[in-house]
C-alpha cells in the first residue's frame, strides 16, 4: 500500500494532523467521544484507506496515557462482560466490510452513533443514576451490555469508531467520571492492541506510516497532560453534556460527510 511519509504532505497537512493527534491526547484523558474530530481531520489529509492505519498506533499512545492515568478506576466486572460481545462485533464488522461500501458504512454509523445519543438523553431525562454501577449485574444490564459490547466491536472495526458507542454505553450505566475514564481507558487499549496485527496484516501499517506516527505522538502527551488538567475543573454534568454532544457532532460528521 501506499502509505503516506512525512515528505508526502504540506506543512498545513501535517499541522492538521498534529492538532488531531492533541485531541486524541486530550480525548483520552478528558472528554471521551471527542476524537471523533480526530477521524474526520486524518481521514480529510490522508487516503480514507491509509488514515486508519496511521491513526491507530496514534490512538494506542493515548490509551496507554490514559491507563497510567486512571488505573486505579478500572470497573473490571464491565469490561469481562463487554469483551466477548465486541469480539462477536468485530466479527460482524468484517463480514459487513466484504459487501458495504464507504457511504454506507459511514451512514450507518452516523445513524447508530444519534441513535444511541437520543436513547441515552431520554434516559438520563427519567432518572439519574449515582455510585457505584451495578446495572451489569442484572439481566437488562446484561442485555444492555452484549447490545452495546456488539456495536462497539462493529463500529471499531469498520471506521476506529468505537469510542462514542461506549461513551454512550456507560454513561447510560451510570459511570461517574474517573471511573468512565479509567473504565474506557482499558477497554481501548485492549480493544486496540488486539486490531494491530489485522492492520500490519492488510498493509495499513508498515515501516512508513510508523515513521508518521513517531512525529504525531509527541503531540498526544501534552493533548492528554492538558486533559487530565481539565476534567478535574469539569463538573459531572457538564462532563455528560461534552461527551454527548461530541458523540452527536461525531454521528453528523459521518452522516453529511
Amino acid at each position: 500500500m501506499n502509505t503516506m511519509t512525512l515528505w508526502h504532505i504540506s506543512g498545513w497537512e501535517f499541522a492538521a494532523l498534529a492538532a488531531a493527534a492533541l485531541l486524541v491526547g486530550f480525548s483520552k484523558t478528558a472528554v471521551s467521544g471527542a476524537n471523533t474530530v480526530s477521524l474526520a481531520i486524518f481521514a480529510a489529509v490522508l487516503p480514507a484507506r491509509a488514515s486508519t492505519g496511521v491513526l491507530l498506533p496514534i490512538l494506542i499512545v493515548g490509551d496507554v496515557l490514559a491507563v497510567l492515568t486512571y488505573r486505579r478506576h478500572a470497573h473490571w466486572p464491565t469490561l469481562w462482560r463487554l469483551f466477548p460481545a465486541v469480539a462477536a462485533g468485530v466479527v460482524i464488522g468484517t463480514l459487513f466490510l466484504v459487501w458495504a461500501d464507504d457511504a454506507v458504512v459511514r451512514t450507518s454509523i452516523g445513524a447508530i452513533l444519534l441513535l444511541m445519543a437520543g436513547v441515552t438523553l431520554w434516559r438520563r431525562r427519567k432518572a439519574e443514576t449515582d455510585g457505584e454501577p451495578d446495572s451489569v449485574a442484572t439481566r437488562s444490564g446484561r442485555v444492555k451490555a452484549r447490545s452495546y459490547g456488539v456495536l462497539g466491536g462493529f463500529t471499531t472495526m469498520v471506521a476506529n469508531a468505537g469510542g462514542p458507542v461506549m461513551s454512550m454505553y456507560l454513561l447510560s450505566a451510570g459511570f461517574r467520571k474517573l471511573g468512565f475514564l479509567g473504565t474506557s481507558a482499558f477497554f481501548f487499549l485492549i480493544v486496540n492492541v488486539t486490531k494491530v496485527p489485522f492492520s500490519v496484516g492488510l498493509g495499513l501499517i508498515d515501516g512508513h506510516s510508523l515513521l508518521l506516527d513517531a512525529a504525531l505522538a509527541a503531540f498526544v502527551v501534552p493533548g492528554a497532560l492538558i486533559g487530565k488538567w481539565a476534567v478535574n475543573r469539569i463538573n459531572q454534568r457538564l462532563f455528560e453534556q461534552l461527551v454527548i454532544a461530541a458523540t452527536i457532532i461525531g454521528g453528523l460528521q459521518l452522516l453529511l460527510r
